[in-house]
């Protein structure tokens, strides 16, 4: 079973944590799953990038972003080349290290 690995954040996680994480859930789903209160406005449905986190390890093993979720995304404040909706981003079967937007 891969583990997420979230980075410290000073509010939303701030020892940070590792967790176990079923392949094929969201990153979103298994971040609220343990506590780590992602927002996601638009209660998952891709409308919105206030779920935006940042996958620094591990994203070759996750599903490609589709069209939709590419453009949400540039919308998104701090966007770089790790950045993903944790509501649209499924774990695969590596782990993944996560940072969430300060």
């Amino acid at each position: 079973m891969p583990q997420l690995i979230f980075l410290p954040h000073e509010t939303i996680c701030p020892d940070g944590m590792a967790i176990d994480a079923e392949p094929g859930i969201s990153v979103c789903d298994a971040a609220l799953q343990h506590g780590i209160e992602i927002e996601h406005a638009c209660e998952k449905s891709c409308a919105c990038t206030t779920c935006h986190v940042y996958i620094r390890e591990g994203g070759d093993s996750l599903n490609p972003s589709t069209e939709l979720e590419d453009d949400m995304l540039d919308k998104a404040w701090g966007l770089d080349p790790d950045s993903r909706l944790s509501c649209q981003t499924l774990v695969g079967n590596k782990n993944l290290v996560i940072e969430l937007p300060k």
